[in-house]
């Protein structure tokens, strides 16, 4: 197996190479919800696998960050939704410090959005019309209501899926007890154009008392 984790290695590996879309901040809309809906239809004409899947970063009680990938549900005025089993490691995280950042990051087109903001929790029947939308081996897992937990091996693991799956299917209206869909409200948005040169261009979109107030960054 070759080793790809050397300086030397990591060096050669090729970033930004384009060619990567342009990006005139002049011309981007005061909202940045219609700026990301852009970028997001761009990203799908694009070809992008998974453009709405996003990075979602949390605190532990003591300050230490996680980080995992998840998927967006939708954003609304400003609100961007995502959702979780309440008692994983991001729900409890989120239940005891309410603030995340989401990251997404479309390599083809060397751009990056970046939104932090306070987290609350989506009212029970928003919560569980997205858990009745979700397929059946999501839902399976889902009804588990044991993420993050140690599992002893596959076959303990398949033997419970199976099992949860069979019930999401005969009860498709089941909800898992804990099933959350959360709203982060953003109070800044940061849109990121790569550029060859490292010339890149940062927008950044900061909530006011008034609206969003916007501002380039340097790279």
């Amino acid at each position: 197996m070759r080793d790809m984790t050397s300086a030397a290695s990591l060096r050669r590996l090729p970033s930004l190479a384009g060619p990567l879309p342009m990006f005139d901040p002049d011309a981007a809309p005061s909202d940045p919800d219609l700026l990301f809906a852009e970028w997001l239809a761009e990203a799908v004409d694009a070809g992008v696998v998974e453009p709405h899947a996003m990075t979602l970063s949390t605190v532990d009680p003591s300050g230490r960050p996680t980080a995992r990938v998840l998927i967006l549900k939708y954003l609304d005025a400003g609100e961007w939704a995502f959702a979780s089993g309440s008692e994983s490691r991001k729900g409890k995280e989120l239940a005891n410090t309410p603030w995340a950042a989401l990251t997404f990051y479309w390599p083809s087109l060397g751009r990056q959005v970046r939104i932090r903001g306070l987290v609350s929790v989506a009212d029970a029947e928003d919560s569980a019309a997205d858990f009745m939308a979700r397929s059946a081996g999501a839902r399976g897992v889902g009804l588990l209501g044991n993420q993050s937990e140690p599992v002893a091996s596959l076959a303990e693991r398949d033997s419970a899926l199976d099992v949860s799956t069979e019930l999401a299917i005969a009860e498709p209206a089941h909800v898992a007890p804990g099933w959350t869909v959360y709203r982060l409200e953003a109070d800044e948005v940061e849109f990121w154009q790569g550029e060859e040169r490292r010339r890149h261009v940062r927008l950044v979109y900061t909530r006011t008392g008034e609206g969003w107030r916007r501002d380039l960054l340097w790279p």
